[in-house]
């Protein structure tokens, strides 16, 4: 049996020693989660919307081959290799993004979904990774003084994409793009004047998404009261965490999954409370820590600013999505239709968060250093 070592000049050898495997290995194991917690959240779910009872655990494992594809041979490509794809991506996204408006079907108030043949996708699940690491570009094209305007060009495609999720509506979405953009921004040297200015454009348009956009309004509202209106989710949510206690129920003895709406997707970590108990649910917020935690720790030893904002953003986008459902699930934070990554059941976002931590993988490799963009 052939084995990869250090003398290994092949793609492969050189992406094995050169890949950090720690990441990769806790990211296998949520992916690994996400199956397990799948076909124990979703069955019910099927079932009571008159599908079969591995619908959509089977077309998660559908998915599953392709992510996993997609992760690798993204992990293998060089970082001028990421631009290209970031740019090309971001584009592809977009226009899908866009197209949603005038070809996507309406589901709860909103348009965010295009059905090609049998499968449906999420374009603008897309869009979050590759803006991110677009924006990286940009932002460290204009520090480098190469001439490139990258901050206006970062700023004119931010407002682009701010419009078409606002257009869907999609606030959650927009929320974590804009936090992210702005750290970038901020790392990338933002001047702390505009650091306020854009604090203040926040309060500003958290205000107006609650004055102006109905659903934003009633899910605040819930959340500061919830007896002005439906909290069933979150109450069965928070019933299901104290039904697991220390250890829970037992793989398949939850009874939540029956009757709530979303088990298999923005509840699934209530699900994991209540069958599995507070331990497994602290040893998946640990993973989602170590991966952040360990990204972050690999970055104070970069040198290359493309390299930091790109990888960084993908980092915080990872942990603040990640933040989000879990505060949601423990009434920390008003609802919000955002998966946990590589756990919550759903084909574009599981593809998108494989190439995200595909590009993560390949910006964050033990490379000879070099000047540049390289």
């Amino acid at each position: 049996m052939a084995t990869l070592t250090r003398m290994d000049t092949s793609v492969i050898g050189q992406w094995w020693w050169t890949v950090d495997r720690w990441t990769l290995l806790a990211i296998g194991l949520l992916i690994a989660i996400g199956g397990l917690m799948t076909l124990a959240a979703s069955p019910a779910v099927a079932e009571r919307i008159g599908y079969s009872s591995f619908h959509f655990a089977q077309r998660q494992l559908i998915y599953m081959a392709p992510a996993l594809a997609a992760m690798f041979a993204v992990s293998l490509m060089t970082p001028r290799g990421i631009r290209r794809l970031s740019a090309i991506g971001l584009v592809a996204a977009l226009v899908l993004t866009l197209a949603t408006l005038f070809l996507g079907p309406e589901t709860k108030g909103a348009t965010r979904w295009l059905s090609l043949g049998p499968m449906s996708v999420q374009p603008s699940e897309f869009v979050k990774p590759f803006f991110v690491v677009f924006a990286a570009w940009m932002f460290a094209g204009q520090k480098r003084g190469e001439g490139l305007p990258g901050n206006l060009i970062s700023i004119a495609v931010f407002a682009v994409i701010l419009l078409l999720l606002l257009a869907q509506p999609d606030v959650g979405m927009a929320i974590v793009v804009s936090g992210v953009w702005c750290a970038q921004f901020f790392m990338a040297g933002l001047p702390v004047f505009w650091v306020g200015g854009l604090a203040a454009l926040a309060i500003v348009g958290v205000f107006c998404g609650y004055f102006f956009i109905p659903h934003v309004t009633s899910r605040i509202d819930r959340f500061l009261d919830p007896a002005s209106g439906d909290s069933f989710q979150i109450d069965t949510a928070l019933t299901a965490f104290g039904n697991g206690g220390l250890l829970g129920l037992g793989p398949g003895e939850g009874v939540v999954k029956r009757v709530l709406p979303d088990a298999h997707s923005d509840f699934i970590f209530a699900v994991a409370g209540e069958e599995y108990g507070l331990f497994a649910c602290l040893s998946i917020v640990a993973l989602f820590a170590f991966v952040v935690l360990r990204g972050l720790a690999r970055l104070l030893e970069e040198e290359n600013l493309f390299h930091l904002l790109a990888a960084g953003g993908l980092l915080i986008l990872f942990g603040l999505q990640a933040v989000i459902n879990l505060g949601v699930n423990l009434h920390l934070l008003p609802t919000k239709g955002m998966t946990l990554p590589f756990i919550s059941y759903g084909g574009s976002s599981l593809l998108a968060l494989a190439i995200a931590m595909g590009m993560l993988l390949a910006l964050t490799r033990r490379r000879p250093r070099v000047g540049g963009l390289s």
